[in-house]
């Protein structure tokens, strides 16, 4: 069931880039012309990135606890790099031969730019991102880097319990104080949702008890107090003149950690399909692709074929996106990811050899 939660967050994500905002561009005329209640809707889209964290929080420790830190090192690179840089040869393609009116494909493509792309964390090398939805791939990152300092003692579930506890209180001083160096490592404005999935987490293995729905309280009262910080953010540059609640915002992202209870701890958890594990599978490549690829795709259908309407090539941008995730799973992921585990396995221990002779 979490993988299928993984998919609506990435397809919440896809509403708020493709409806949520008034893009001209991609529709000839605002969402809020022909999608009203749509787009009003499609405004708190951008809740699916933070729904996104929380459920990182629970899969990522699920994937951490009985590994060392290079074994967790060697899954999330493996995981995470064949399909950014097939996606990013797909955009620097796209750029090149049919380039947006906003963007310059002599600077995009400047070799320092694509190096410092192929990186996946271009923002602290002071470049441009290509790709401009892996900006969370750096949050997740700075996430994964923290796992590793509790992987070097070895996950228990006290050391885990302990880790969380420590980096809530570090996250409060830090966005209290704003420690603007700290939160860089703090991540303040997320701590309480991986705090809250890695407690999901331990509930499930060890069982419920006060003290975790104790962190797991502080952790989202935390979250949602810091919640505003992102509210003025989209307030500030998604072009809207609506106004994006901070009350609905709370509420809508309360009611998917209400899910995600559901679905590891609750009833839901028996759900198991077959569809809903390819469903999570497609969550990464479809988000990689859905801005960089999808709204130029969907732009060049509204222009092409006027007939589609807005819905029409809606719908079919979707699919187009659906299905070009599932190609880049099925032939490059899976392959290209056993070839990158083996090799790095193989690195984590290498067979000494013998002393060169003079």
């Amino acid at each position: 069931m979490v993988d299928g939660l993984r998919l609506v967050a990435a397809l919440v994500v896809a509403a708020f880039h493709f409806l949520g905002t008034p893009m001209l561009a991609t529709w000839g005329e605002s969402p809020k012309v022909f999608a009203y209640l749509v787009h009003r809707a499609a405004m708190y889209g951008w809740l699916g990135v933070e729904m996104f964290f929380l459920i990182s929080g629970f899969v990522i420790c699920m994937s951490a606890w009985g590994r060392t830190p290079g074994e967790f090192a060697v899954s999330r690179i493996s995981r995470l790099f064949p399909a950014y840089w097939f996606v990013l040869l797909l955009i620097v393609v796209r750029v090149a031969v049919i380039p947006l009116r906003n963007e310059d494909p002599a600077s995009l493509l400047h070799p320092r730019e694509l190096v410092a792309n192929l990186t996946m964390f271009p923002g602290p090398l002071r470049s441009d991102l290509l790709n401009g939805v892996a900006w969370t791939l750096d949050v997740e990152a700075r996430f994964y880097l923290l796992m590793v300092l509790v992987l070097k003692f070895g996950a228990t579930y006290q050391r885990m319990l302990g880790f969380c506890t420590v980096w809530l209180v570090a996250a409060f001083v830090t966005y209290s104080q704003r420690l603007t160096l700290l939160d860089q490592f703090v991540l303040s404005t997320y701590a309480g949702l991986f705090v809250a999935g890695i407690v999901l987490y331990l509930m499930c293995r060890f069982g419920q008890n006060l003290m975790l729905w104790t962190v797991m309280g502080l952790a989202w009262a935390y979250q949602l107090s810091v919640l505003q910080v992102r509210v003025n953010w989209h307030l500030a540059t998604s072009g809207t003149t609506n106004t994006v609640s901070w009350t609905l915002s709370a509420l809508l992202l309360t009611a998917f950690l209400g899910v995600l209870v559901l679905a590891t701890l609750g009833p839901l958890r028996h759900v198991r399909h077959r569809w809903l594990i390819t469903a999570g599978a497609l969550t990464y490549p479809f988000y990689l692709l859905h801005v960089s690829i999808g709204i130029p795709f969907a732009k060049g259908l509204t222009h092409h074929v006027p007939a589609l309407g807005h819905w029409g090539t809606l719908a079919v941008t979707t699919t187009f996106v659906l299905l070009l995730s599932y190609g880049i799973h099925r032939w490059i992921e899976r392959p290209v990811g056993r070839l990158m585990r083996r090799g790095l396995r193989r690195g984590l221990r290498p067979a000494e050899k013998p002393a060169f002779m003079h």
